[in-house]
């Protein structure tokens, strides 16, 4: 290939990535994207109000009023109901104790070290794929996975004489391709159920209740596929790509403006109290699950529904934030404790508030996120554009899975654009899980292919701010990378983990395998 063909394509590249910073540069912040939205909602709802605009959403047995929000009615309405509209915002009820027991595990140390060994004790030949399964996995830690798994990872891959910035990208990509999904329940999954179901609470027929674990199946068998698509790429393409084009294995400049990073004061190798502590939390982790097995399997027992069953409704599936909070704050109390790192009862509620102070932007925007959804529900606007929506769709006949690859499409566009997975979900999910639902779709299902398109792409867009934190470690090796330089070591995995996750989806769609305990493809009445 000539240098100057080479040259163009480069000079293509830096000109679309340019016009996507451009354009994502103009869109607001979330916070004032929803409170715009919010003001538009008003104003179009009122309007219609004005005009007598009514729906018929199929199910129902009454004809859905198009309510106004600058009406007699629609004002009293907001303001008995701000606080409610916040409080009452669904993902709070899951969100929030989730992450007081992750922040237990998380600040104790417990995760971290859970890291270190996995690490640790992977061979040489196996470390692309030590780094693909925690990048995955790394997603339970929130936004701190970009943080601390790429340096850790670039530590362990240049003492086993591999490429460090192998480990480096490859943990970063992994940690973000893999964003949506986990073998574990996280705080994500409580999150978009909790959108979900504000969504579905309005409407008729909307099938099994969505909650953090209804999209667990599918969960399990994406995090599988992809940590080990993810091993092989760093395997097979980054590192062989990164050793032709020269890149220096051992850092080259002390550059001032690097960016800190979390885990630089961590080592690979547990010490002899880590790996005590780590043992003892694995243990009582152990214990506790078959404690809460057995009394969830014994006959009569009171997790179960009044047919002695567990689905499609049961105290169990309602225990799920409970289950996941005492397996997170029991090891990570253990861990703490032996380790140092929670000394005494006041340890617990200041790891517990570090916890919320790192997650004080979501509770803000949760705010604006309550009432953009509130208003979207109570003024009806949401089943106007499902009802005019669906038939659009059955009158071009879009109504099969085209239509559920368009939708992961459109995700994976507004990804590059809205970094923010609750605020994308909320605003797609306003929209697209009553549209679905009317051609048949269980919102569980809809919410899955959402995860597919919230995932790949953000690791290619420059407005995740991540990657400017990333940028400042790659510098350590090349002074001279540039965004670009990322973003082309990114591709690699984007493209394949898309099309890998869109064909998992697709096999639970043509054979219809649950998605999760309880929920389907299907709604039971398109059966």
């Amino acid at each position: 290939m000539s240098t100057a063909t080479t040259d163009s394509r480069r000079s293509l590249t830096d000109r679309f990535l340019n016009g996507v910073e451009r354009v994502g540069n103009k869109l607001p912040e979330p916070f004032t994207l929803f409170l715009i939205l919010f003001g538009i909602t008003a104003v179009v709802s009122t309007a219609m109000a004005w005009a007598n605009v009514t729906v018929q959403v199929p199910g129902a047995t009454e004809v859905t009023i198009i309510r106004g929000l600058f009406t007699a009615e629609g004002l009293t309405w907001l303001t008995e109901n701000l606080g409610p509209n916040y409080l009452g915002f669904p993902p709070l009820v899951t969100v929030l104790p989730i992450l007081l027991a992750v922040g237990v595990a998380e600040k104790s140390g417990l995760l971290a070290a859970m890291i270190r060994k996995a690490f640790g004790s992977a061979p040489r030949w196996a470390l692309p794929y030590a780094v693909g399964v925690v990048g995955v996995l790394g997603s339970i830690m929130s936004d701190a996975a970009f943080v601390v798994i790429p340096p850790l990872a670039a530590l362990v891959f240049k003492a086993a004489g591999r490429h460090p910035v192998a480990g480096l990208l490859g943990g970063f990509a992994a940690a973000g391709a893999g964003y949506s999904t986990n073998l574990l329940v996280t705080s994500l999954d409580a999150l978009f159920a909790g959108i979900t179901t504000a969504v579905t609470e309005t409407l008729p027929n909307a099938g099994s209740p969505v909650t953090p674990v209804s999209n667990y199946y599918f969960n399990v068998a994406s995090a599988l596929v992809l940590m080990a698509l993810a091993g092989f790429i760093i395997d097979r393409v980054l590192e062989p790509r990164l050793n032709r084009q020269g890149v220096p294995r051992d850092e080259v400049t002390g550059d001032a403006d690097a960016a800190p990073s979390r885990a630089t004061d961590l080592r690979a190798e547990l010490e002899p109290k880590e790996s005590k502590a780590l043992r003892w939390a694995m243990i009582v982790g152990v214990v506790l699950a078959v404690v809460i097995a057995v009394a969830v399997s014994l006959p009569g027992s009171p997790w179960r529904n009044e047919e002695g069953d567990y689905l499609p409704r049961s105290p169990l599936l309602s225990s799920i934030v409970f289950i996941v909070f005492t397996m997170f704050v029991v090891p990570g109390l253990v861990y703490g404790k032996i380790v140092g790192t929670i000394t005494t009862g006041r340890d617990v509620p200041r790891v517990m508030g570090e916890a919320i102070r790192d997650m004080a932007g979501f509770l803000v925007l949760a705010f604006i996120l309550g009432q953009f959804i509130a208003l979207f529900n109570w003024s009806g606007i949401g089943q106007w554009i499902a009802v005019a929506g669906a038939t659009g769709l059955e009158t071009i006949g879009l109504t099969g899975y085209p239509a559920i690859l368009g939708f992961i499409v459109l995700a994976s566009l507004l990804n590059l654009f809205i970094i923010s997975g609750s605020a994308m979900w909320t605003l797609m999910a306003a929209v697209f899980v009553p549209l679905f639902v009317l051609l048949g779709y269980e919102p569980a299902f809809i919410q899955g292919a959402f995860r597919v398109g919230d995932s790949a792409t953000q690791v290619i867009t420059p407005l995740n701010p991540y990657m400017i934190v990333l940028l400042a470690m790659l510098r350590k090796y090349e002074p001279d990378a540039g965004l670009g330089t990322l973003i082309a070591r990114m591709l690699p995995f984007v493209i394949p983990f898309w099309l890998a996750w869109a064909a998992i989806l697709s096999i639970f769609f043509f054979f219809e395998i649950p998605m999760g305990p309880g929920n389907g493809i299907y709604l039971p009445a398109s059966e």
